[in-house]
């Protein structure tokens, strides 16, 4: 398999942890969607990371499709729960996640804008309250478990540690840390396993 992703894309790297926590082989392929001589298009047409060319040739798009479709390899279901009310949970805790990663986005590209007079604040303002109650609801949820669902590392870890790294990276000035010290605590957690760790965004 081939992993094609940005080296700080949030999304590639909740795909790269799970493909490390399974144990699956791939190969990574860093491409920028931006960059002028860019072939994302050619694995995604949407244009966006992370892809995933299967061995079979073919290719899947979007972080949410390729974690399904892993979770069909063995060890089958070893991330995503098999009872209904456990994979609701589970992906749940991803779309809280995902939405978070989403409106941190939104705030990077509208501050990247050419011309400073164009930039919204109150569009800024708008994203942020997204990330102040996904944050908020995240800790509410968490409480003082050690996992985000069950009693071992799930789908739901692999998404709140990459949202909250992508945090880290490009919104420095959120000060989540000293807001929610449970989300803290699991981040640090997290960050003990080697498939975190390897998978650090070089950042800036």
């Amino acid at each position: 398999m081939k992993l094609i992703g940005s080296p700080n894309s949030p999304f590639a790297r909740k795909v790269s942890i799970l493909l490390i926590e399974k144990g699956l082989p791939y190969e990574w392929i860093a491409d920028m969607p931006f960059a002028p001589d860019t072939r994302v298009p050619e694995f995604n047409p949407l244009g966006k990371v992370p892809a995933l060319l299967t061995d079979s040739g073919r290719t899947l798009f979007d972080s949410r499709v390729i974690v399904e479709y892993l979770e069909t390899l063995p060890p089958r279901d070893a991330f995503i729960p098999t009872d209904d009310a456990g994979r609701i949970e589970v992906k749940r805790w991803e779309a809280l996640a995902d939405g978070c990663i989403d409106a941190q986005a939104v705030i990077v590209f509208e501050r990247r804008r050419t011309d400073p007079a164009t930039i919204s604040q109150s569009w800024i303002a708008w994203q942020s309250a997204k990330i102040d109650r996904s944050l908020a609801e995240m800790s509410r949820e968490l409480g003082s478990a050690r996992w985000c669902y069950g009693d071992r590392i799930t789908l739901a870890d692999i998404a709140v540690v990459s949202a909250l790294g992508h945090l880290d990276l490009r919104l420095k000035e959120f000060p989540w840390r000293d807001r929610h010290p449970n989300l803290v605590a699991h981040f640090d957690r997290m960050h003990e396993r080697p498939s975190v760790a390897e998978t650090m965004p070089p950042g800036p």
